[in-house]
């Protein structure tokens, strides 16, 4: 096979693991994170929808329109919980639970046209947090 037969070769193959059962969920669960329009929490609701003060931000702009957290279904454990189902099954290895996240392997994983939607939803839970331009991974807070 030449060069140029496997150059177009690897141009219409599809990575496999992408269409496992934990990756296509998390995907699922990244899409429905969030819902339509701003955030209409009592706490939103009060302040107008100044976020001042937030420890975690409630309302985001992605590319295709405005979306506020679905606080239920996106606590830290949760998100932690889909992340590690898809990173094991793409990876084939353990989330390590601590340091830094590789945010190109999850990316990896990750719907292009989700991409907006993936740190807003690990910072916004609480599982990440940067510092000095680096993704940290941190233990969730039980409730």
């Amino acid at each position: 096979m030449s060069t140029l037969e496997k150059l177009t070769a690897d141009l219409f193959e599809v990575d496999k693991r992408l269409s496992l059962k934990p990756v296509v969920d998390f995907n699922a669960y990244l899409r429905e994170a969030f819902g339509e329009g701003a955030c209409s929490c009592v706490r939103c609701g009060q302040a107008g929808g100044d976020e001042t003060g937030y420890s975690h931000r409630h309302t985001f702009v992605f590319p295709d329109g405005q979306g506020h957290r679905r606080f239920a279904n996106t606590t830290a454990s949760d998100v932690l919980l889909a992340l590690k189902k898809a990173w094991l099954s793409y990876t084939k290895q353990e989330l390590p639970l601590s340091g830094t996240l590789d945010l190109a392997a999850v990316q990896g994983f990750v719907e292009s046209e989700l991409h907006p939607r993936l740190l807003p939803l690990l910072t916004a839970s609480g599982l990440v947090r940067e510092h000095e331009g680096a993704w940290l991974l941190q233990k969730p807070v039980e409730a």
